[in-house]
């Protein structure tokens, strides 16, 4: 499969790609240099960075969706 590199260093993906990684809009892909080149993987939630959190997501009170979560507006340190 070929991907076109724009004169910006940008790449698009073919949607079968992304979602084959399981990745959404605004979400990140890591680049990672191996023995055999290069391959992505999605970057997913670091738990630690999740921390100030702790207080605020109580048991048995519903569910969390993370999707909700990430619509809301948070501190900037717990963005990427």
């Amino acid at each position: 499969m070929l991907v076109k590199i724009t004169a910006k260093r940008q790449v698009t993906f073919p949607a079968r790609v992304l979602n084959a990684l399981g990745v959404q809009p605004g979400e990140n892909l890591e680049l990672i240099e191996g023995p055999d080149g290069f391959y992505l993987r999605p970057r997913r939630i670091v738990s630690s960075r999740l921390a100030p959190l702790r207080g605020r997501l109580k048991r048995g009170q519903g569910t969390f969706v993370l999707k909700t979560f990430r619509e809301e507006i948070h501190d900037p340190a717990l963005r990427d």
